[in-house]
């Protein structure tokens, strides 16, 4: 027995590790599908303990209706009932030991099967960080998107399959983790959102009082005093007697008056306004406009003459022999940088057995520090990533041999393929795949050069969002199941072309999977030999 429990220690303690491999649940969906099952294996639990305690209260309740029947007639003629021999000895035995049987039932705990499970299933459960990066991603939406919180709130998205809306609760948490961040902007309009479902009747365990406290001084910090005010008194006519509220209130009247002073003998207060609103606007980079524009569609639009020079083609790889009798279709994305999409080049197939290969090993994706080197994570890359050899699976190395016979260029030298699932709100902003000028030693541990060019294919089709955009000329190429896109990073002349600055768009509705392959300079010597002119 003794040695049965240091095994089963043994056991746990070599188990822990592993479960706590899988971090950061929010950066990938397919990650979060295992939690789903963790979800629904403890509600089988849960039911299975309320069946036990249901019968436990059966059997007490059969006995109390039993004994209440036998007591009403025993207490009417107590001597009488004794009288009978076997009335007398069945007293006795109740008394000695079915009330101590039923007290052991009464005792008996139930749950233990149920908080078991749980406690090996907690285990897996996301930590706060999880929640906070999963609220944020939401918030990283509704930005990106232009999606207003009533809209979000109530789950109104596009191409969704099961509906779901927020509580006023589930609104209070996302205000209060934008109000942890110093984020008063989202504060402000989850709270109000909060607010409006309380107003509107909702039941809820949110409290209107917190919400106004909160409210109230995300507004003020973002300058709006008499709308403070107003929110703080609304709070004081629910609670008067709100030490920080009545606090406040002081002190906006100060400020108030102050202000109030202020304004009769100089409008610097105004200019000062108004010269702050200019700094914010021009924080708001040119970028991230062009950015989120391309993500919602609405980028530049090609001109007439620049569409007509785009083609879709069949395609045998420059008369490769695996082509010539069964080319591949082909089609043109963008004129400058040229961007190439191939359809139907990956199978249903190939596609469940990269993914199966790739989920065991999916960890957080990581960008690399371009002062250290060091990899690290970042929070302008939400996914998970892992990287398959040719070598571990035929289906691999099918791929890697198709990518160098449509490319053109040797694989020998190219990174493995990357697989990538993005999670709540995925996305990757906006950046190069190729090292610059001031990242002389980004891929010397390599020995290969630069990344030359960039295969990605996408796996699976996504709801909405999850475009790839190029900011720096206005493509978005959307994901579509089973085909790949195909774009130089460098001129021939090696140097690197910064109109190939790209962004995965935040996933609004769906799960978005990719891969990638990204081709090096050494190698491809005679097969894309090098210009004199350093642009072409």
């Amino acid at each position: 027995m003794a040695f049965n429990k240091i095994w089963y220690t043994m056991a746990l303690g070599l188990l822990l590790p592993f479960s706590y491999a899988h971090t950061d649940f929010f950066t990938s969906i397919g990650h979060m599908t295992d939690l789903i099952n963790t979800e629904k294996d403890l509600v089988v639990s849960l039911k299975d303990y309320i069946k036990a305690e249901e019968s436990k209260l059966e059997q007490i309740k059969k006995w109390a209706e039993k004994l209440d029947q036998l007591t009403d007639t025993a207490t009417k003629d107590p001597e009488g009932f004794l009288g009978h021999p076997v009335n007398a000895f069945k007293l006795m035995k109740r008394l000695n030991t079915e009330w101590g049987e039923l007290e052991s039932l009464v005792l008996k705990d139930m749950s233990d099967g149920f908080i078991s499970n749980m406690t090996i299933q907690r285990q897996f459960f996301p930590n706060d960080e999880d929640q906070t990066g999963a609220a944020k991603a939401l918030l990283r939406l509704q930005d990106t998107y232009n999606l207003d919180t009533d809209t979000l709130s109530r789950g109104n998205l596009p191409g969704v399959k099961h509906k779901s809306f927020l509580t006023a609760e589930d609104c209070f948490e996302l205000g209060k983790i934008a109000y942890t961040e110093a984020d008063y902007y989202h504060t402000e309009l989850w709270m109000e959102q909060a607010l409006k479902q309380l107003d509107e009747g909702e039941v809820s365990s949110a409290d209107k009082v917190y919400i106004l406290d909160y409210l109230s001084y995300a507004v003020y910090q973002q300058g709006d005093l008499p709308k403070a005010m107003m929110l703080t008194k609304r709070l004081l006519e629910l609670d008067p007697e709100h030490q920080r509220a009545n606090g406040n209130m002081k002190y906006f009247e100060y400020i108030l008056a102050k202000e109030k002073e202020a304004n009769k003998s100089s409008t610097a207060s105004e200019d000062q306004m108004e010269k702050e609103t200019e700094v914010k606007k021009k924080d708001y980079l040119p970028e991230r406009r062009k950015y989120e524009m391309l993500c919602r569609g609405e980028g530049l639009k090609m001109t007439p003459r620049r569409q007509k020079r785009l083609f879709c083609r069949y395609y045998d790889g420059n008369r490769n022999p695996r082509y010539i009798l069964g080319p591949v279709k082909q089609e043109d994305e963008w004129d400058k940088p040229r961007i190439v999409r191939f359809l139907d080049i990956i199978s249903d197939e190939e596609i469940e057995t990269v993914k199966e290969l790739a989920k065991p090993r999916l960890r957080r994706a990581t960008i690399s520090n371009p002062i250290t080197g060091a990899l690290e994570t970042a929070h302008y890359r939400i996914s998970k990533s892992a990287w398959l050899s040719g070598y571990e699976s035929p289906v691999v190395s099918r791929i890697n041999t198709r990518i160098q016979d449509l490319t053109g260029l040797d694989v020998s030298t190219a990174e493995e393929l990357q697989v990538a699932n993005y999670g709540v709100g995925g996305q990757y902003e906006p950046h190069f795949d190729f090292g610059r000028k001031d990242e002389p030693d980004a891929f010397k541990e390599l020995g290969t050069g630069n990344r030359i060019a960039t295969w990605l294919f996408y796996m699976s089709d996504v709801s909405a969002g999850g475009a790839t955009v190029f900011p720096e000329v206005g493509a978005s190429v959307w994901p579509k199941k089973g085909t790949a896109v195909f774009w130089y990073n460098l001129f021939p002349s090696g140097e690197g072309d910064y109109s190939t600055r790209h962004a995965a768009c935040p996933v609004l509705v769906g799960n978005k999977w990719v891969s990638n392959k990204w081709l090096h300079e050494r190698g491809q010597e005679f097969r894309r030999p090098c210009t004199l002119s350093e642009l072409e």
